[in-house]
């Protein structure tokens, strides 16, 4: 009997040091192992980086391509068109796209000039003509005159009262020349064809409250 407990015993207290060497033995490779998994994670996050700024590259290479490409495609239209103006053969609609492509291209004076021999030799519908008022007056608030920009916005949309674009340039304009009002005005003639339209619908809400904050109070006009 007492060997019996002798050896339990025994075998308890060797179990106990068996325990112990493994925890021991645990703790010295715990912070290997921690070493390598440190590693690892470093790695992943320099190598998600890395496919990050090669995205970013591929997509910042794609935008350039593609507005070298734009610009190019420019280029020949614009000298297309201007052959067509000198020979004389240039149709209305052929120098509202002159004009047009000479707006994307930033040169306004040139825009305009092309705009409003467009507009003096328009044979077509009138409803077609609003987009060219509509163009001449982005020319001109562009240029930097705005009264004459607020003039060809008028003129598009009673051509054509549904022009949404106008509208909103029109309601952009008066803002501008900080007549609030007529802004508000114009902004609401959007929503009632375009009751959803994402441009006006902001700007509509800011100016009510604008005209609320001023109302009674005399705003200077911003004439140019």
């Amino acid at each position: 009997m007492k060997r019996v407990i002798v050896s339990a015993l025994s075998f308890g207290q060797i179990s106990l040091l068996s325990s112990v060497q493994v925890a021991h033995a645990g703790e010295s490779i715990k912070p290997d192992a921690l070493y390598e998994v440190g590693e690892l994670f470093e790695l992943g996050i320099q190598l998600s980086y890395l496919l990050l700024l090669l995205a970013l590259l591929g997509v910042g290479t794609f935008f350039v391509i593609r507005q070298v490409l734009m610009r190019r495609e420019l280029d020949l239209s614009a000298k297309e068109l201007q052959e067509q103006v000198r020979s004389g053969d240039a149709t209305a609609t052929g120098l509202f796209e002159l004009g047009a492509v000479m707006l994307r291209r930033k040169f306004y004076p040139a825009a305009t000039r092309y705009l409003l021999q467009a507009i003096d030799k328009w044979d077509g519908e009138d409803q077609d003509l609003a987009q060219v008022y509509n163009a001449l007056g982005v020319s001109y608030i562009l240029d930097g005159k705005l009264e004459k920009g607020i003039k060809q916005f008028e003129a598009a949309v009673k051509l054509q009262p549904g022009y949404v674009t106008a509208w909103n340039n029109l309601g952009d304009a008066y803002e501008k020349k900080k007549d609030l009002k007529s802004a508000l005005m114009a902004f609401e003639e959007v929503l009632l064809f375009d009751p959803n339209n994402k441009v006006a619908r902001p700007r509509r809400d800011a100016l009510k409250e604008k005209v609320q904050m001023y109302k009674g109070v005399p705003m200077k006009s911003k004439d140019r």
